[in-house]
């Protein structure tokens, strides 16, 4: 079954496709990725929903207008880019969309929102459409995050040793999949802290401290570090998961507030950048770990690559692309996993890692121009991913 896999994470950099031929054979599900890449989001729309996040204020006719033009960004993307990719439409699409708010409220994840109208996919394409892919995990009382784990514990699984999967979008989560058992969470924030300071910095000029170059340019300021790390966040125990509405710009002001000396630019940035590997090692270690699979925009970032693995000095830092997953593929890739998944009546939630009741499908699906046709649900669900090709 050919299925493209679409979303874009909180850094907002882009709209990531994937297509994936998959097949369920007993208890393992083998995964042939066709091929990836990202769709630039238009300018003008990147900003729109980078201004809707915290602490922005937004009204319900902007929210009707991003959920509109999300929806069809995503169906521009999976029309051209998936097409392409799937060599032809595919039978069925993902959509993640575009999370604009995670409502947690004394730890507990109460409200997950995405926009992103399914209904502009399905019309554009024809083809059924899997989205809303969080929300039923949240109503059986898990935090609806980190989705990744799915994929990482049928992945990483039965290898014999504890490895972890570390995503570096604009949050940072891990997935520890060890011999005996599976755990996820959000470590803290990955690139949201430092993107927003460049930003601001060059009046929206750059988005990313392109290479790392701003914070190897820079020192630690060992003072506003140690503000910056005694957010309780950190003292959480897992399950526990986290977004721009807590690590935001007014989190670094506050904490320059709080430091009460000025910060240079690039020591603000080699500060920011240690803040994100320093907490990441510090919730692995318990788990020690011996290899840890990096994705996302951040394993681009040599300096932050480089201080992960100086904070873990006796475990092996990889990128999931010495594992044949592109490292801006691998979410994209998940998505179209839980889509699929879902589409044959398995469930794509762990619940002793999100925290739920219970496992659930994952999603909803929004059908095409026919009648939807769902195949007789597995017999067994898949304990294995393997990726072939």
């Amino acid at each position: 079954m050919i299925v493209v896999g679409v979303g874009s994470g909180t850094s907002v950099d882009g709209i990531d496709v994937a297509a994936l031929d998959l097949e369920l054979r007993g208890e393992v599900v083998q995964a042939r990725i066709l091929g990836s890449g990202t769709v630039p989001f238009d300018d003008a729309l990147r900003e729109e929903v980078l201004a809707a996040y915290p602490p922005g204020q937004v009204g319900m006719e902007q929210v009707c207008r991003l959920d509109t033009r999300l929806g069809q960004a995503f169906a521009d993307a999976v029309a051209g880019l998936g097409a392409e990719l799937a060599g032809g439409a595919p039978d069925l699409l993902a959509s993640h969309g575009q999370t604009v708010f995670h409502d947690v409220v004394d730890g507990q994840v109460t409200g997950t929102l995405q926009l992103g109208q399914p209904a502009w996919i399905a019309e554009r394409t024809g083809r059924p459409v899997v989205s809303d892919l969080r929300v039923a995990d949240v109503a059986a009382g898990g935090q609806g995050a980190p989705l990744a784990s799915l994929w990482d514990a049928l992945w990483l699984g039965g290898r014999g040793r504890t490895c972890a999967a570390l995503n570096l979008g604009g949050i940072a989560n891990v997935t520890v999949v060890g011999p005996q058992e599976v755990l996820a969470f959000d470590t803290g924030p990955a690139n949201a802290l430092v993107d927003a300071v460049v930003a601001r910095r060059t009046a929206g000029r750059a988005r990313y401290d392109a290479d790392g170059a701003g914070a190897a340019a820079g020192s630690v300021d060992e003072g506003l570090l140690a503000v910056l790390l005694a957010d309780d966040y950190y003292r959480r125990e897992p399950p526990r998961t986290t977004g721009k509405e807590r690590f935001n710009l007014g989190h670094v002001d506050d904490a320059l507030a709080a430091h009460g000396r000025p910060v240079a630019d690039a020591d603000l940035l080699a500060t920011l950048t240690t803040l994100t590997a320093r907490t990441v090692a510090d919730a692995l270690a318990p788990f020690a770990p011996q290899e840890v699979v990096t994705s996302g925009g951040g394993a681009h970032n040599p300096t932050l690559m480089r201080m992960l693995a100086e904070a873990m000095p006796q475990v092996r830092v990889t990128t999931s692309g010495s594992h044949g997953i592109p490292v801006d593929a691998k979410e994209a890739c998940l998505f179209a996993l839980l889509g699929f998944l879902t589409w044959h009546g398995v469930p794509g939630t762990l619940p002793g890692v999100t925290g739920a009741r219970d496992a659930r499908l994952a999603g909803r699906i929004t059908p095409g121009h026919g009648p939807l046709r769902l195949p007789e649900p597995a017999e067994v669900a898949p304990t294995r991913l393997e990726v072939v090709g």
